[in-house]
């Protein structure tokens, strides 16, 4: 079978994290990229599960803010950036 090279890029930190993992496990980083890639294969899709981060109670709250705001008629509200910016520096 031809082999065929991938080049990513990713943080050192990463990559040094990652190359320690693999050492313990006693393989390679090619090694350990061409088993994600075969299990991939194999599951039709990503080996493990992906969701977004739950946001936290000060990000839910913020987020139920702002539908408030937006579904509030009285609410004040700016047409362009410059006038948002004028308000700020109030």
């Amino acid at each position: 079978m031809a082999m065929s090279n991938i080049n990513i890029r990713t943080d050192e930190e990463v990559k040094q994290q990652a190359e320690q993992l693999f050492e313990s496990l006693g393989m390679s980083m090619s090694t350990a990229v061409n088993v994600f890639l075969r299990q991939a294969i194999r599951v039709n899709g990503l080996p493990f599960e992906v969701k977004a981060d739950e946001p936290n109670a000060a990000t839910k709250a913020a987020f139920e803010e702002g539908k408030r705001l937006a579904a509030d008629p009285h609410a004040k509200g700016y047409r362009s950036m410059d006038a948002l910016r004028e308000a700020l520096d109030e």
